[in-house]
């Protein structure tokens, strides 16, 4: 307090309001270099006092202050020096410079005790290590020394034992407060012992956590992250520290163990089995090398061959840097990667009977469907459009004797000859079925002709026998034409009578295919990956992607992952023909499949694989095959070119979209447009494909002006929206005969009608005279036919046309006539031109406008 603040002063000091809140700062330091400041706010009571009287701060200040406490007396057991009166709690609410000083001193005191007690246990740490080093080298020389017993030594003195027995009280004894002289000991020879005393001591603070390297920073590190600091905090460091985690101390121990670990030598390397292919970037063959793609470059280098990391190098090169690096090397090719089902033969003694599949063939209405509807006892005639077959159907009949036999509708119009064909590929037995009061048709002798492609026999079934006018011999009698001779003239083909409408004849139609099935010994393997052929698939709205499949050998099993041409997926449901899930479908069983990744062709193998990934990598290298082989190019030259050029000058396209219900349909109907192609006009199918009408279909046709034709089809809403927009036309067709028709019609008005001329006359240019200022008139003798006044007319000089030109005027001896007949003279004006002389020939002809067809 200073003097000028004592004096009593005589005026009154001017009046005001302090704060009674004070703000102020706190800088903590570390020995670290880090500084932190804390914001610390004191609030103070307000006095008012009275004037001349001296500030109740500095008298509560001056009260604050502790006195010294009197040296104790030298006693043998001192106690204790009662503890200061601790001062009044209005002096640390109303100095604010004594509180910002205390908090700095604790805080510095605080942070002084924690960076002690660090060193301390670093000390005790090392030394403990020190001392175990110690003791393990000396056992280790005992060890190695191995001396003979000793004799036990004799007990120490009692005099030397009393200062060790001394030491233990000296120890538990308090030390003396700093500045006194301790008092003497008291001898150890009294009589009686001093009386113990017991001294009150604070309560252990909480052991921090055990760190395996104490740092400097540990504590302020664990402050700064666990939130804002408090002077709470700041005087209690230890509260709410976080313990190292658990992952923390194992990586420590590993780290530790790894440090403690010496090495005998350089490590062994490890020798890789490399497979590679027929073409590798530099960069895949070093990871399949696991070697560094650097190492790599340089070798290539040394060899002459410098190449980046993205280039591809060929299977010998490859082999070159393998053999360089140590590895040995598994050379594979493309066609590797595929499956091959010609290698894959099933053992004797796995192969078990299974039902046979037959697949009906025949023209159209001759009654295949129905006969295969009389035979499951279904109508499914009744749902195709037109009356007619358009979609390729497979079927399981139970027969009478409790037996199975697979069937296979296929359409008989002339559009689906590649169903037609795929049935008799995948069949076992082909029935022709040839109406008795029609005789064989086109497609008939087609079904003959697929099924000796095929190699399968052939069991003819004569329907509609109960129709007027039917004549079965008549029908035998051409079979002959085609080298099928029947048993009843001595051949080997079996032939029934039926009638599917009557339903007659069906059991000895069952009878002749159980007797082929038997004669063939059908045999499969049940128990191995299912393989299978698509018959048809589709995109359906709901399900998404769907494929008929029939099942050739193994189990086809819900759940089995599976590559479809060039589609892969996995098994989500299987339904048979009557429309229920099953589990499982074994040899010559017909499943809708669901779970593929895209819709397969009509045709593709199904084969079932180990894993996702083996599947993934068949579809990749099938589609990038199929890619390949739809963009490939022939070899370009400058005739070839020219030509090219020229037929898309001179022949005009007609472009199409077409969308189908499914693959099949739009195979056949691809097929029998592009048939419809001639020289003058084409059709162009910008796309093709299975399932609804789509956003992405009418936008494609909106940019090209094409229509899209849906077979049993129809646009979304979407598809509807854009369609009206754009103005794209939709064309609509449920029987494919009704859709070549049209399509055939659209393409001849695309040419427009034909263009005929019809020669009425010629005549010979006898002398030349003016008419007008301008004009020639052309002396004529008719020679051939007549001449008639407004015809088209073509003027040529030595066989060389000169100009085409029209009759504008025709006179005989100055009358104008309309005709003038053979033998006779007449004048004509010509329109259009002058360049008439003696001897040239005039030729008449009219024009005729007919409507063309396709």
């Amino acid at each position: 307090m200073s003097d000028e603040q004592d004096k009593p002063t005589l005026s009154r000091k001017p009046l005001g309001l302090k704060r009674t809140v004070e703000a102020g700062q706190v800088q903590q330091q570390f020995s670290h270099g880090r500084r932190n400041t804390v914001v610390v706010e004191v609030k103070r009571r307000r006095v008012l006092g009275r004037p001349g009287e001296a500030a109740p701060e500095a008298v509560e200040e001056v009260q604050a202050a502790p006195a010294p406490a009197p040296a104790p007396a030298p006693v043998a057991a001192p106690a204790p020096a009662p503890a200061p009166a601790a001062p009044k709690r209005a002096s640390e609410n109303d100095s604010l410079m004594s509180r910002q000083e205390r908090q700095a001193q604790l805080l510095r005191e605080a942070e002084e005790s924690r960076m002690n007690a660090l060193e301390e246990t670093r000390r005790r740490e090392e030394a403990a290590r020190v001392r175990a080093a110690e003791e393990e080298k000396a056992r280790a020389e005992a060890r190695a020394e191995a001396p003979a017993p000793a004799a036990p030594e004799p007990a120490a003195p009692a005099t030397e034992a009393a200062p060790v027995a001394d030491a233990a009280p000296a120890a538990d004894a308090p030390a003396a407060p700093s500045g006194e002289t301790p008092a003497p000991r008291a001898a150890t020879t009294s009589a009686a012992p001093a009386p113990r005393r017991f001294t009150p001591v604070e309560a252990p603070k909480r052991p921090e956590p055990k760190r395996p390297e104490p740092k400097a920073n540990r504590g302020a590190d664990n402050r700064r992250q666990s939130g804002k600091l408090t002077v709470t905090r700041a005087l209690n460091d230890d509260e709410g520290a976080r313990a190292r985690s658990l992952a923390a101390l194992k990586r420590a121990r590993e780290k530790e163990k790894r440090s403690h670990t010496s090495f005998s030598g350089p490590r062994e390397k490890q020798v890789r089995e490399v497979v590679v292919p027929e073409s590798i970037t530099v960069a895949e063959l070093a990871n399949r090398m696991a070697e560094k793609t650097n190492d790599l470059i340089k070798a290539l280098f040394k060899m002459g061959s410098p190449a980046a990391a993205g280039d591809v190098i060929d299977q010998d090169t490859a082999e070159l840097l393998v053999a360089e690096f140590g590895h040995e090397i598994t050379r594979v090719s493309e066609g590797d990667i595929d499956i091959r089902h010609d290698e894959d033969i099933d053992d004797a003694e796995h192969l078990k009977p299974r039902a046979p599949v037959v697949t009906i063939m025949g023209h159209v209405d001759h009654g295949k469907t129905s006969l295969l509807d009389a035979l499951r006892g279904a109508n499914v005639q009744a749902g195709e459009a037109g009356g007619i077959t358009q979609h390729i159907g497979a079927y399981q009949v139970k027969t009478p004797d409790g037996s199975l036999v697979t069937f296979l509708d296929t359409p008989g119009h002339e559009a689906f000859t590649e169903m037609r064909q795929r049935g008799a590929n995948v069949t076992d037995i082909v029935i022709l079925v040839v109406a008795a009061d029609d005789g064989l048709k086109p497609q008939s002798i087609e079904a003959i002709k697929h099924a000796k492609a095929a190699g399968v026999p052939i069991i003819v079934a004569i329907n509609k026998v109960d129709k007027e006018g039917a004549n079965p011999q008549r029908v035998r009698e051409r079979l002959l034409e085609h080298e099928l001779v029947v048993e009843e003239m001595g051949g080997d083909v079996q032939n029934v009578e039926v009638s599917a409408l009557k339903k007659t004849g069906l059991d000895k139609l069952l009878e002749a295919i159980a007797v082929q099935a038997e004669i063939m010994e059908l045999k499969a393997n049940p128990d191995r990956a299912a393989e299978g052929t698509v018959v048809e698939a589709k995109l359906d709205k709901g399900r998404g992607p769907v494929a008929t499949i029939l099942v050739r050998r193994g189990t086809l099993k819900v759940g089995d992952i599976f590559v479809c041409g060039a589609e892969s997926g996995r098994v989500r449901a299987l339904i048979d023909d009557q429309g229920k899930q099953i589990k499982s479908a074994g040899p010559s069983m017909p499943v809708e499949v669901l779970g593929l990744g895209g819709v397969p062709m009509a045709g593709d193998t199904l084969t079932v694989v180990e894993n996702e990934a083996r599947a993934r990598e068949v579809a990749a290298y099938r589609q990038e095959q199929a890619t390949r082989k739809r963009t490939v190019q022939a070899p370009v030259s400058l005739e070839g070119m020219f030509s090219a050029l020229a037929d898309k000058a001179n022949v005009i396209e007609y472009p199409v979209v077409i969308k189908g219900d499914v693959q099949g349909s739009v195979e056949a109907i691809v097929n029998a447009l592009n048939k419809l192609s001639t020289d003058e006009i084409r059709v162009r199918v910008l796309h093709s494909g299975a399932g609804a009408i789509t956003e992405s279909d009418v936008t494609l046709a909106a940019a090209t002006k094409a229509p899209i034709i849906g077979f049993n089809v129809r646009p979304n809403a979407k598809a509807r929206d854009i369609a009206t927009r754009e103005k794209v036309r939709f064309m609509y067709y449920d029987v494919i005969y009704h859709l070549t028709a049209d399509v055939a019609k659209e393409m001849a008005g695309e040419l427009g009608p034909e263009r005929i001329e019809n020669v009425v006359g010629r005549a010979e240019v006898k002398e030349v005279f003016p008419a007008g200022k301008r004009d020639k008139a052309a002396g004529l003798l008719v020679l051939e036919g007549s001449i008639r006044k407004g015809l088209h007319a073509r003027l040529t000089r030595d066989d060389v046309i000169v100009s085409a030109t029209t009759i504008a005027s025709l006179r005989r001896f100055k009358d104008d006539v309309a005709e003038v007949r053979a033998g006779l003279e007449c004048g004509v004006v010509l329109a259009d031109t002058n360049d008439i002389k003696p001897g040239d020939h005039l030729e008449v002809f009219e024009v005729e406008l007919r409507e063309r067809t396709l």
